[in-house]
């Protein structure tokens, strides 16, 4: 077994593994793009990220670390270094490391490659910009999130599946087709699940990830988490359209936002 050991190669294989998969996953189209990978990581890794998860005590209730409303059962922890700061020096080390890496720009740039023909399509010659935001998540009993197609400003979104095991392989992410064959959401609503069929539920395991593209369709969610003392474990990596005002320079300059053209 590899040692992931303190420094900047702490995170070079698992860096490695991660872009040679999702580089060569195959998308399913239908109902809208999408791909679920195993052994995301190398095992060695994927052990010692088990061993740095968070005492759930430092994690925060999503409404307080995001302008939403109505998960109750839903606990973060942000990526910025006020928020890393709450955790034991090696646990710090780790996710500051993790952090580093995977927001260095280089899996970006291999995400964005990957996903470019269904972003040309979608934004169709606008100039556009992107951002990405990473969040360790914790969801408990009762935890569940009705179908829904995401933010307008979605543009991406991987989920991490972290358990420590395959007993919670039930509570993955679900996809639905609504059944109005001509129903479609900009992304602003959560929808009944009665008005929707659910085509599949991907398998929370250890080490796997679920990645999709936002469309008007790209309708998912998760089931009502009934299991008793639950402790749901997910990172959360989203690209984002990034809004015009995050372009503008210091006040007295003139504005010229410089932005990436599709």
């Amino acid at each position: 077994m590899t040692e992931y050991c303190e420094g900047d190669l702490m995170f070079s294989e698992a860096e490695l593994q991660l872009a040679y998969k999702v580089g060569n996953v195959p998308f399913s189209m239908f109902p809208f793009p999408h791909f679920y990978i195993n052994d995301v990581f190398p095992q060695g890794f994927y052990s010692q990220l088990q061993r740095n998860i968070p005492d759930p005590e430092v994690m925060v209730p999503i409404e307080q670390a995001r302008p939403v409303k109505g998960y109750k059962e839903r606990f973060v922890l942000g990526f910025e270094d006020e928020q890393l700061a709450t955790l034991p020096d090696a646990k710090r080390a780790f996710w500051t490391g993790f952090r580093d890496w995977l927001s260095s720009g280089r899996f970006s740039s291999l995400v964005l490659g990957k996903f470019d023909p269904l972003i040309r399509e979608r934004f169709k010659g606008q100039n556009v910009r992107f951002s990405e935001e990473l969040l360790l998540v914790q969801d408990i009993t009762n935890y569940k999130l009705g179908p829904h197609t995401d933010s307008p400003r979605k543009v991406i979104t991987m989920l991490f599946y972290l358990p420590p095991d395959e007993s919670q392989r039930h509570l993955g992410t679900s996809i639905y087709l609504p059944n109005d064959p001509g129903f479609t959401c900009p992304g602003l609503s959560h929808h009944r699940r009665e008005a929707f069929s659910r085509l599949h539920t991907n398998p929370f395991l250890p080490n796997s990830m679920f990645a999709f593209f936002k469309t008007d369709n790209s309708f998912h969610g998760v089931e009502p988490v009934a299991d008793p003392d639950t402790r749901r474990w997910l990172l959360l990596y989203d690209i984002y359209l990034r809004p015009v005002e995050q372009e503008r320079p210091p006040a007295g300059t003139p504005f010229a936002p410089k932005l990436n053209l599709f």
